[in-house]
């Protein structure tokens, strides 16, 4: 039976290697930790600034001031109607009060949110669609028929021309002939 002892130092070493290597990454997590406290605390305050700013927006866009109503929507209210009963014997018909919608900004928020992903919804499918292989055959079909088309017009202007050619050639030389005949005559 072969044994193999090792000296004491080196067995201490060994342990003390560990023991650092335990202490070290002791030390990393609970500097890690403590980074993540002081982030989740910054990021808390960060959000109760924000929430208090969210609301004073929301306050100043819900109850605009009587001082800064803007002169557009002061025009606006300027031009609106009043739509009575004329005619009638004195009776006035109550007026309907129609309660006026305002849209939070969460409700905003929501509602951009689904339109635009809807509209990526739909640009998502339309791109899918024009790329599935059955529309890329009809197209590559269309083409090969347009190239088939457009080549066969190319080549009957092509008859047309030589045949106009061959015609103002024929009156060229019917002129020449004349103009021989008229010559010997004379």
């Amino acid at each position: 039976m072969n044994s193999v002892s090792l000296p004491a130092w080196v067995l201490g070493a060994a342990a003390g290697v560990v023991l650092l290597l335990v202490l070290l990454v002791g030390l990393l997590v609970v500097g890690a930790r403590r980074r993540a406290r002081r982030q989740l605390v910054e990021a808390e305050a960060s959000e109760a600034e924000l929430r208090e700013r969210l609301e004073a927006l929301e306050k100043r866009l819900t109850e605009p001031e009587p001082g800064q109503i803007s002169p557009r929507r002061r025009r606006r209210e300027e031009k609106e109607y009043v739509i009575t009963s004329l005619g009638e014997d004195g009776d006035q018909a109550e007026v309907e009060q129609v309660p006026q919608r305002t849209l939070t900004a969460p409700a905003f928020a929501d509602a951009v949110f689904r339109e635009t992903l809807v509209h990526s919804a739909a640009l998502v499918h339309g791109v899918r669609r024009a790329l599935s292989p059955e529309v890329r055959f009809k197209i590559r079909y269309e083409m090969h028929r347009e190239v088939k088309r457009s080549r066969k017009d190319r080549k009957s202007e092509m008859r047309e021309a030589l045949r106009e050619h061959r015609a103002r050639q024929r009156a060229a030389m019917a002129d020449d002939d004349r103009d021989v005949r008229m010559e010997d005559s004379a």
